[in-house]
């Protein structure tokens, strides 16, 4: 299989992880013309999960170093396939609430408010659970990170006054999912990580999972807990009437195609990010490809103009915000050299 074997590439793979955790979110937007999120969630989770596969039977099984995908997942200890299976069901719930997030709240708020969030609790519980990297500078990083996520949710608070505060009520519970998702997703990365060898990717320990067997078994169980956490979405929607399967059959092929991207484009991310892990360590791999809230914001406020007719202020604000991520970031790396 292959495997990132120097801090230098393990940080590449991690911008990679951001760039695309803060992208597959165009999808859902793209898609929100014509199909609710809820529909589009269901493409979502299966272009994660046939994604998987493929990695796991390219990356995951060629080369000479590690163990196969296919003998690793079949030495697999059950108490870790569980652990893994796991942080997939917390992760599916606090997405959930994300994408619905950014529906009624728009992508530029929702993901700096929820995955920034679950960033700074996320370093921390990882950091514990595995510490790696020079602690007083990681967490300096993260605190730059968290300013620059006030900067945000200032900016947003007088957008909405500039439009009158139009849907007030709905940003409201945007903003209010956007909390409980970061908090949920704050916990499902370490339950991933305790089921692989961080110290040796190469020649795990008996039982322990390699990256590729993880992200095969995690997308197997958001792909299993969206059956519960999805159909109670579709039947008591956060927003609008109640979605029925049958509208899931007459979407158009563009339609699918367009969610399975999404999850295809997440699960990459996700899958370098363990790939890092070993040489980043899961703290810095995790803090690292969390800061998509930025890439995610960039895509919100140039592409999707969801800050238009913003007033100087706002621009302040936001170039703030952009700022102390980018230091944030690079406080991040620095850490990990150390």
């Amino acid at each position: 299989m292959f495997i990132v074997d120097s801090y230098s590439l393990a940080v590449v793979f991690c911008f990679v992880t951001m760039l695309c955790w803060g992208s597959w979110g165009n999808t859902q937007k793209l898609a929100a013309r014509n199909w609710r999120y809820e529909l589009f969630y269901w493409d979502y989770v299966i272009g994660m999960f046939l994604f998987s596969i493929i990695l796991c039977f390219t990356m995951g099984s060629f080369g000479v170093h590690g163990r196969p995908f296919v003998e690793d997942l079949s030495q697999a200890d059950a108490a870790n396939i569980l652990s893994v299976v796991l942080g997939g069901v917390i992760f599916n719930a606090a997405n959930i609430l994300l994408s619905a997030s950014t529906s009624i709240a728009g992508m530029a708020v929702a993901f700096p408010l929820g995955v920034g969030l679950s960033l700074v609790l996320g370093v921390i519980i990882n950091y514990l659970g595995a510490p790696k990297g020079d602690p007083a500078i990681l967490f300096a990083g993260v605190a730059l990170i968290v300013a620059a996520i006030v900067c945000n949710g200032i900016a947003s608070g007088r957008m909405q006054k500039i439009k009158g505060g139009k849907n007030s009520g709905n940003n409201g519970k945007g903003l209010a999912l956007a909390v409980v998702a970061g908090i949920l997703m704050s916990f499902f990365y370490r339950f991933v990580a305790r089921a692989m060898d961080l110290e040796n990717f190469e020649q795990p320990a008996p039982g322990m999972l390699t990256p590729y067997t993880a992200i095969f078994v995690f997308s197997v169980g958001v792909l299993l807990s969206n059956f519960l956490f999805n159909t109670l979405v579709m039947k008591y929607p956060f927003a609008g009437e109640r979605v029925y399967y049958r509208e899931y059959f007459k979407g158009s092929f563009k339609t699918h195609l367009t969610g399975i991207l999404g999850g295809a484009i997440w699960c990459l991310g996700t899958a370098f990010s363990y790939i890092a892990s070993g040489q980043a360590g899961a703290a810095i791999s995790y803090a690292l490809g969390q800061g998509a809230p930025m890439v995610a914001a960039i895509w919100g406020v140039f592409v999707w103009k969801e800050f238009r007719g913003a007033d100087r202020k706002v621009g302040v604000l936001l170039s703030l915000m952009f700022i102390l991520f980018i230091a944030g970031l690079a406080s991040i790396i620095v850490s990990g050299g150390n």
